[in-house]
């Protein structure tokens, strides 16, 4: 059984903030289990740092863990990690249609700002945006209420040979591939074709706005596609 809450519920700080919405943010991208190994890979800390930050946020019942075990929010915890999502996409959003940014330099900047906006600020910022239903890299931005739009999307590195298909989305996690497929045309909505399989290369053959390349497979799992039309 997960642990129960020892002490009550602080106002969260950005430390806290990060944590909850990191554990968030990795089940978004695989079905793999939250491990302390894998946040401390995550966050750039060793993993006693980890482990001691989940004893504490287990105790404040915002994450439910056993030893061992997977990593998990609870709904106080998920409530914080949606919101601090939706702060972040929203800020990303902002910093490229009216800042000028480009997608490769958005994610940091909105990681210093996240922690700094009220509640008001960011419901604003929605407003004037339009409410949109994506960000820059095409990641689903929770609504207000914490639900999302439904924006279903398969891996390049799983989807079929020889049919187009539509970048929906792209992972902001390595600035310098964001940089790179942006050279090689690749940005959210082009339409692209994998051409073949290059298993012995670990490759996919890839034609995209008129150019033919080599895609590695890591990249191609940060990239993810639908049926032309569907984004």
């Amino acid at each position: 059984m997960p642990r129960p809450r020892t002490t009550p519920a602080p106002d969260l700080t950005s430390t806290t903030e990060d944590y909850l919405k990191e554990v968030w943010t990795a089940r978004e991208w695989t079905d793999e289990p939250v491990t302390t190994s894998l946040l401390a890979q995550r966050m750039g800390f060793s993993r006693s740092t980890v482990s001691e930050a989940v004893r504490k946020l287990t105790d404040q019942g915002l994450l439910a863990h056993e030893r061992y075990g997977s990593i998990e929010l609870t709904e106080e915890g998920r409530a914080a990690a949606v919101g601090m999502v939706r702060r972040h996409r929203l800020i990303e959003t902002f910093l490229v249609e009216y800042l000028g940014y480009g997608w490769d330099e958005v994610h940091d900047e909105a990681e210093v700002f996240e922690h700094a906006v009220s509640d008001k600020f960011v419901e604003r910022l929605a407003q004037r945006l339009g409410d949109p239903d994506r960000d820059p890299h095409g990641d689903p931005i929770p609504r207000r209420d914490g639900t999302f739009p439904d924006l279903p999307a398969t891996r390049l590195d799983a989807a079929g040979v020889g049919r187009p298909l539509q970048v929906a989305r792209v992972s902001d996690s390595a600035p310098d591939l964001l940089r790179y497929l942006g050279e090689v045309g690749i940005t959210l909505d082009v339409v692209l074709t994998v051409l073949a399989r290059q298993e012995f290369a670990g490759t996919l053959l890839v034609e995209a706005a008129g150019r033919r390349f080599d895609l590695g497979l890591p990249a191609a799992a940060s990239i993810w596609v639908v049926e032309p039309g569907a984004a």
